[in-house]
């Protein structure tokens, strides 16, 4: 059924996928079993290469790129693929919207050492994991008159605005989970994207599949996913009235928020998803999901309470004020410093480029006033929460937090920058804290 809405919203015929993915390390238990995450045993699988065949999309990258050691040679890899299979590409996709932007952030780097890759028929020597490199020469040869249309097209482009459809006219659509933490890519995915449509994916996780996405043609910020009761059992606790007991599927109402519990029906595990959902209605009874929130993250000092989604809204607000000066926020992550008598919010950003002071003095009060829960307002009236504080990271930061959870055994296909982060997490706080280039304290509520 699900397959059936994608192909009736955007039909598709024989050609391949250009699919950032990405295989993490495997590891043994000390019981012999085979440990890794759920999206590299997907990969791996047969069952998943039979499903690319069946509905006609082919990965463009060999196996030795998905499963290679170093994920930025893989990265390029993929990029070089599908370039080399432009014109079969139907489909440009990732797990999550952050890797799409990361995949054609990087493009915008290498592109013309893609294009000599092309040219010459020889890969680059930055590729030099031997099995990746072998995989990869394989598909290389000569092919000057696509390497020149290649950079013809990179040429005429203005800032990258709709490289993905220039690139590979002849795809649908672009794919990935694209809700919650992933929101914030969505508009620099879009300028990549140019008029081509961004779907969301379904709705899973580790521990099971929840929901599918039966509406694909809506915008992923309106997306919504009928629950799939026959995967397993999904209860929901009422946000409003966390201490009741959860619900069950025909128990929730519309409009309300709930975090969902998934229990499989082997009755091995029954687990707290941490996903805060709203009722957005029922499809043949079974409710619509639409995604709201982790409820991990909640930044609190006094009587406050933030959520994941403030955050965001906080920052997509005072992103306009970039907008206004052609500056954009790479990423973001947040903390809370209790260290002094009166703690403060602190948001780290990155940006694509220098900002002026002016600028960013303004953006962090926009930022404090855009907090409006009633709690952190009366608060910052009061004086019993600091001003808010706005640190500037050099470029690339955020890649070295990327580089930092992929050590510990991550995968890059699931990777998501972490909203908060505590000093507790030394490693971390130390990659931000060293890589302070500026700060700023709000003046809002001083005004």
């Amino acid at each position: 059924m699900i397959e059936r809405c994608v192909r009736r919203e955007y039909p598709i015929g024989s050609g391949k996928a250009l699919q950032f993915i990405y295989g993490s390390k495997q590891a043994k238990t000390k019981g012999g079993l085979t440990a890794t995450t759920a999206t590299t045993n997907v990969y791996r699988s047969e069952q998943f290469k039979h499903t690319m065949e069946d509905i006609r999309s082919q990965c463009c990258s060999p196996d030795e790129v998905i499963f290679g050691p170093d994920c930025r040679q893989s990265l390029y890899c993929h990029l070089l693929c599908g370039l080399i299979c432009s014109d079969e590409v139907q489909i440009v996709s990732s797990t999550f919207a952050h890797s799409l932007v990361h995949a054609f952030r990087t493009f915008e780097q290498v592109w013309e050492e893609l294009c000599r890759d092309i040219r010459e028929g020889v890969l680059s020597s930055r590729v030099t994991v031997p099995a990746m490199r072998a995989a990869v020469s394989k598909l290389l040869s000569p092919n000057p008159g696509l390497a020149d249309s290649i950079h013809s097209k990179c040429s005429r482009l203005s800032d990258w605005c709709g490289v993905i459809p220039e690139l590979w006219p002849n795809a649908k659509y672009v794919y990935g989970i694209m809700t919650g933490s992933m929101e914030p890519y969505l508009n620099k995915l879009r300028h990549y994207a140019g008029g081509l449509p961004l779907m969301s994916a379904d709705y899973g996780s580790s521990e099971g599949w929840i929901g599918a996405n039966v509406n694909p043609s809506l915008p992923p910020e309106q997306a919504t996913f009928a629950v799939l009761p026959n995967i397993g059992y999904y209860e929901f606790i009422p946000l409003e009235r966390p201490e009741a007991r959860p619900v069950g599927l025909t128990q929730v109402e519309v409009g309300k928020q709930y975090e969902v519990v998934v229990t499989n029906f082997s009755g091995l595990y029954r687990y707290r998803l941490g996903d805060i959902v709203r009722i957005a209605g029922f499809r043949n009874s079974t409710p619509e999901l639409q995604f709201v929130c982790r409820s991990g993250l909640t930044l609190s000092i006094n009587i406050d309470k933030n959520t994941e989604k403030d955050l965001q809204l906080a920052v997509e607000a005072a992103g306009r004020l970039l907008a206004e000066e052609r500056l954009e926020v790479v990423d973001f992550t947040s903390h809370v410093d209790a260290s002094t008598e009166i703690g403060h919010y602190v948001v780290f950003w990155e940006l694509c480029s220098e900002a002026a002071e002016g600028v960013l003095r303004g953006c962090c009060n926009r930022m404090d006033l855009s907090f409006v829960d009633a709690g952190y307002v009366g608060s910052r009236k009061a004086g019993a929460i600091g001003a808010l504080e706005l640190r500037v990271v050099r470029r690339g930061t955020f890649q070295q937090i990327s580089d930092h959870y992929i050590r510990l055994g991550g995968a890059m296909s699931q990777f998501k920058t972490p909203r908060y982060v505590a000093a507790s997490n030394a490693e971390v706080w130390q990659i931000l804290c060293g890589n302070v280039t500026a700060c700023y304290f709000s003046t809002a509520y001083s005004l």
